[in-house]
């Protein structure tokens, strides 16, 4: 009886701790529960799965990025914009990550309120918002507009450097 009891207690336990973890993921990118209803193929996109993807995340925004003022990305090396994963990549940086300044900084209030460590998923997509915001901060046409864009920037370089520096 023993048993059963641990192992019914212990499936319990991982059904709680698995709502918790998706309902704290949903709640910083509230595009990706959009996304799950409205593509099949494409459950929850990341990038990176090992160090080689983080190289080539690396070179991609190093060769240069450019978000149009569609929402569309594009990469300037005409190679690395052929790859698979770099269509990955565009699909969460046209679908997922907040493009105005609401919803940028309704993220910002998420961060500040998570508890632990960010979520692979999470950080990649933090880490690419703050890409977009230093782009939109130097495209923006008012002192104003890039004030807001600059605030919203270092609030996501903190964020950042918190998750990588915090010992929970």
């Amino acid at each position: 009886m023993l048993p059963w009891t641990m192992a019914i207690v212990g499936l319990f336990y991982f059904c709680i701790r698995a709502g918790v973890t998706q309902y704290q993921t949903q709640a910083l990118f509230p595009a990706v529960s959009k996304m799950k209803r409205g593509l099949t193929s494409v459950v929850s996109p990341t990038f990176h799965d090992s160090f080689d993807d983080v190289h080539l995340l690396f070179e991609i925004l190093l060769t240069g990025i450019h978000f149009e003022a569609s929402g569309e990305l594009s990469v300037q090396d005409a190679e690395l914009a052929s790859l698979r994963k770099t269509r990955n990549l565009e699909v969460i940086c046209e679908e997922i990550i907040p493009k105005t300044l609401s919803d940028v900084f309704r993220l910002i209030s998420g961060l500040s309120h998570h508890v632990g460590h960010l979520h692979q998923e999470d950080f990649e997509r933090t880490l690419l918002t703050l890409v977009y915001t230093a782009q939109v901060m130097v495209d923006s046409s008012t002192d104003h507009q890039r004030r807001m864009w600059a605030e919203s920037f270092v609030s996501l370089y903190r964020a950042i450097k918190q998750d990588l520096t915090d010992n929970n």
